[in-house]
């Protein structure tokens, strides 16, 4: 299988209020529109939102976003009134990592890689 393209796609249960949260309040730009939907740039991926849900988000499921400054990041969604779920730490794995919430609960990991971190390595140097 070749994948082309991939994208995340969230049934919220209140449409209208997660466009605003992504759009808005995470900052996030609109990749497209269409009738009943909001596609969203995510990085090197995309989010889908679009229809609605009824259950909610599964605690099994979650958002990894790698952000510049974990800390800030959470400071300045915490002004926003974003529900901060996990304050910045510095995990065992050797990433600063942060939890927030979308308007339905589903958790955002805000990720962030150390200088020395191995995922910030020049691989060209190991061939």
């Amino acid at each position: 299988m070749e994948v082309l393209s991939s994208r995340m796609i969230l049934r919220p249960r209140d449409h209208d209020r997660s466009v605003r949260f992504y759009r808005d309040t995470l900052g996030l730009a609109i990749h497209r529109e269409f009738p009943g939907g909001t596609v969203f740039f995510l990085g090197q991926g995309l989010l889908e939102v679009s229809g609605t849900g009824s259950s909610g988000p599964s605690q099994d499921q979650m958002l990894w976003l790698q952000v510049r400054d974990v800390a800030e990041s959470v400071r300045q969604l915490r002004e926003r009134g974003v529900e901060v779920l996990a304050e910045p730490e510095h995990r065992p794995w050797g990433l600063i990592e942060g939890t927030v919430a979308d308007p339905d609960g589903t958790r955002l990991v805000l990720v962030e890689v150390p200088a020395e971190h191995p995922l910030r390595g020049d691989v060209r140097q190991h061939r």
